[in-house]
């Protein structure tokens, strides 16, 4: 059949059995998704989420976390400690059977855990399976029990190595990651924090410390939060202006489901909802999210009727109108959750939907015939987004098109590729008609199209669909990827396998870069999670010497190239702030030239979700102060910056 053939007997002892947790050192990304620095920190997350399933079942309110030097991890709790007493069904102490036996844990029923976001019960055994080594302490009755692992294989039987006070309990795990595994070992701090402080956010009363000892002066953050979820939509809502002060808070018990609810409405246009199960966030949806949003929907609609804010003549509100500018957390904790998939992306448990729809749309009706100033307010901004989603309805009818540029002239001044199949294709957005003209000489014509655009596009944070419809420089882009943008959306009608933002390495660049990605994350946003949003990477600096030429992409690399040629007053070193100082064969060989250009891709995690939103929104909003704050945390990891 055109395969080289192979005379290699298969047979009954060509099966494999893998023992222990071999499978999981043979197939990691099948247990943590990757052995990139995503799985490296899911490492962490495995840990802790045991942590604070003990805080779910009450038996917890502190877990420290600390990244020592050299990239070892501490996670300590004060729940109950993990059983050391014998496990009659495996002969061995049940915190061996935790860390060594896939698929072991006090999650599937036996009373252990009513609720738990670890439900796979493969945590424990894997991080410890993908550790050179890992440690693990239990605090129990006066007496500290110790057990050490390398690469998943036991060291020791489980032993008493001291005393400590008999009201002292909880559970210490130290684990190293395993160099053979991961690509790289450096975990991040910002990441960590993000998912602590989310996690702190969710668990009512639960204290996360988390200590960073590898600089000379430790980072220390505290996480605690008694307000839960209504703590948490007043953070992610710091960079906007409130439509009214109060939080809506919703809580009950139905159908042994657990909800929470907390919203709040800002001035801006674009709906924030993030969705929990047992604390594992859910970026799409599943039944609690549409129960939420039902209830949402027929209760406002009820009050603007009720309270003649909509007239007879008028239609309803839709969901999308009433949820303009809103940001809310769903957090339901149920027993027994079914997700679709293992990656726990979406709740499919149907008792959840019509949990969360009883509790909001009782307490929310409740809440809105005490709080008439709210209700008016919303059902005001809610009228307001219908009547601009008409007029974004007809200005995107224009938009369309059955098939690629049928019936349309190319947008703007697109210089399009002469291949036909995305595949091969790749598209540059380019600021401005001179590093335009450079690129369309520079550029491989039958793959490479080129779109330069009129100074800084619109600030999408800013504004509602009916104006980015109109706005000449965004529709440009619209008609030349294909796709469609919002609900329109078609990957598949995608022209472009690269979207590709050059822009000049100056802060006027870097500001029109971001202006891209803030429309793209907020209205193609699977562009950027199936990986086909990148940003080029020109030169800062050409040396020449004795008519050589050299590029420098950075600092470090300039002072390279000068140590390798001597520093000498023959040098003549040029700074690029712009696209534009450079000429086409310039251009091509540093920037376009697929064989030597640097190209960063722009990566999206969904699991900090709300983090990347509020980022946005403080870049890009309107609150001065959050974004002072945030460029005064992040000065000193900025490059490039023209004085």
């Amino acid at each position: 059949m055109g395969l080289e053939e192979k005379n290699e007997e298969y047979g009954a002892d060509q099966i494999q059995i893998l023992k222990g947790l071999e499978a999981v050192r043979k197939r990691p990304g099948m247990y943590i998704g990757s052995t990139s620095t995503r799985g490296l920190h899911h490492l962490v997350y495995e840990i802790v989420d045991n942590s604070v399933d003990e805080a779910l079942a009450g038996t917890c309110d502190h877990i420290e976390v600390t990244i020592h030097k050299g990239n070892s991890v501490t996670v300590c709790d004060n729940g109950r400690g993990i059983p050391v007493g014998i496990n009659h069904q495996a002969g061995i102490p049940a915190v061996e059977v935790v860390f060594t036996i896939l698929h072991a844990g006090g999650k599937f029923g036996g009373g252990g855990y009513k609720v738990s976001g670890g439900l796979h019960g493969v945590g424990a055994s894997v991080v410890n399976a993908l550790s050179e080594w890992l440690e693990v302490r239990i605090f129990k009755e006066g007496k500290i029990y110790q057990q050490r692992y390398e690469r998943g294989a036991t060291m020791y039987s489980l032993k008493i190595v001291g005393e400590c006070d008999p009201e002292k309990h909880g559970t210490e795990v130290t684990f190293f990651p395993d160099r053979e595994i991961f690509d790289d070992i450096e975990f991040d701090f910002d990441t960590l924090k993000q998912r602590f402080r989310e996690m702190a956010f969710l668990t009512k009363g639960l204290k996360f410390t988390f200590t960073d000892e590898r600089e000379e002066e430790p980072k220390v953050r505290t996480f605690h939060y008694e307000g839960g979820i209504v703590e948490f939509v007043k953070y992610l809502n710091r960079s906007s202006t409130a439509l009214y002060d109060k939080i809506i808070y919703c809580e009950g018990i139905r159908n042994n489901v657990y909800v929470e609810v907390a919203m709040q409405h800002n001035d801006g246009f674009k709906e924030n909802t993030y969705g929990f199960v047992n604390n594992i966030v859910t970026p799409e949806g599943g039944m609690h999210v549409e129960g939420f949003r039902t209830a949402l929907t027929k209760t406002f609609n009820d009050y603007a009727r009720a309270n003649k804010l909509l007239k007879e003549s008028e239609p309803n509100l839709s969901g999308e109108d009433i949820r303009e500018g809103m940001t809310a957390i769903i957090s339901v904790k149920i027993e027994d959750p079914q997700f679709e998939g293992q990656t726990k992306q979406k709740l499919g448990n149907s008792e959840a939907r019509g949990a969360v729809n009883a509790i909001v749309s009782e307490q929310l009706k409740i809440f809105l015939e005490q709080n008439p100033e709210v209700g008016r307010k919303t059902v005001d901004k809610s009228l307001t987004a219908q009547r601009a989603r008409e007029a974004a309805r007809k200005a995107r009818d224009l938009t369309r098109r059955k098939s690629a540029l049928d019936g349309m002239a190319l947008p703007g001044k697109l210089a399009d590729c002469t291949d036909k199949n995305p595949k091969n294709c790749e598209i540059f957005i380019v600021e401005g008609d001179s590093a335009g003209g450079s690129a369309k000489t520079a550029r491989s014509r039958a793959t490479q199209a080129i779109l330069p655009l009129r100074g800084k596009i619109l600030n999408v944070e800013k504004a509602r669909l009916d104006r980015i419809y109109g706005n000449a420089e965004i529709k440009a882009m619209i008609t030349a990827f294909g796709t469609g943008i919002h609900e329109d959306f078609d990957i598949s009608k995608l022209r472009y396998d690269k979207i590709i933002i050059m822009t000049d390495a100056d802060v006027d660049g870097a500001h029109i870069a971001t202006l891209m990605l803030t429309f793209l994350y907020r209205f193609m946003p699977e562009l950027i999670k199936q990986g086909h949003v990148y940003l080029a990477q020109p030169p800062l600096y050409k040396v020449e010497k004795n008519r050589k030429q050299y590029y420098a992409y950075s600092d470090a690399e300039l002072d390279k190239i000068l140590r390798e040629i001597g520093r000498d007053q023959n040098n003549k070193i040029q700074r690029y702030k712009g696209l534009g100082e450079m000429d086409a064969d310039q251009l091509w060989e540093t920037t376009m030239d697929p064989a030597k250009r640097i190209l960063k891709r722009v990566n999206m995690d969904e699991d900090a979700a709300s983090e990347i939103d509020l980022t946005f929104t403080t870049l890009m909003g309107d609150k001065v102060e959050p974004r002072r704050e945030f460029i005064e945390e992040n000065a000193k990891y900025v490059q490039n910056l023209d004085v």
